[in-house]
C-alpha cells in the first residue's frame, strides 16, 4: 500500500520503551512527524534520531510531536534512547504491522544478501490526521531540519 498526501493515517497503538501505549489518536488536533527507521544504534539511525534531538525544542515549540518506529524491542528503544538522551518516544513496531500499513516494510539488500526490513520513511500528519506529506528518501544528518523548513507553517 503507497500512502500520498491527503490520504488519512493509519491509526496506531504501540508500546513505548517503557511499555506505555501511545495511539496515533492521542495526537489529534496536533501535528505529529512519524518517522520510521530500520534498527536502533545503527550509523543511519542514529544520525536520523540525534538530528531530532538537536532540534527537538523547535518541533515542541510549534507543538509538533515526533515518534520514532522501528521493529526493535522495548529493551533495544530503552538503551537507543538513554544512550543518545532521546526526547522523544521510541515505539516498538515488532510485528511490524505499522511499517506495513504505512507501506514502510519490503525487501531490502545489503551486502548482497536480501531480507525483510522497516524502509527510512517518514510522514508529516496534520492535527486533523490526514498526511501532511511524505518523505521516501531521507537523508539522516538533516531530515529534521528538512522538515522544519518544509512546513513552516504547522503551528496553530
Amino acid at each position: 500500500m503507497t500512502l500520498n498526501s491527503g490520504d488519512v493515517a493509519p491509526d496506531f497503538s504501540l508500546p513505548d520503551a517503557e511499555g506505555n501505549t501511545v495511539s496515533l489518536a492521542d495526537f489529534r488536533g496536533q501535528w505529529v512527524v512519524l518517522y520510521f527507521y530500520p534498527r536502533d544504534s545503527t550509523p543511519g539511525c542514529t544520525k536520523e534520531a540525534c538530528g531530532f534531538r538537536d532540534i527537538y525544542s523547535q518541533y515542541q515549540s510549534r507543538k509538533i510531536a515526533v515518534l520514532g518506529v522501528s521493529t526493535d524491542s522495548p529493551k533495544s528503544h530503552s538503551k537507543f534512547a538513554t544512550k543518545y538522551e532521546l526526547p522523544f518516544p521510541l515505539l516498538c513496531d515488532c510485528d511490524a504491522a505499522v511499517a506495513t500499513a504505512y507501506g514502510c516494510w519490503g525487501l531490502k539488500k545489503f551486502m548482497g544478501k536480501e531480507f525483510m526490513g522497516v524502509m527510512r520513511m517518514t510522514f508529516a500528519i496534520a492535527p486533523d490526521g490526514r498526511i501532511e506529506k511524505v518523505y521516501r528518501k531521507v537523508k539522516p544528518e538533516s531530515h529534521a531540519a528538512e522538515i522544519l523548513a518544509d512546513l513552516p507553517d504547522l503551528s496553530l
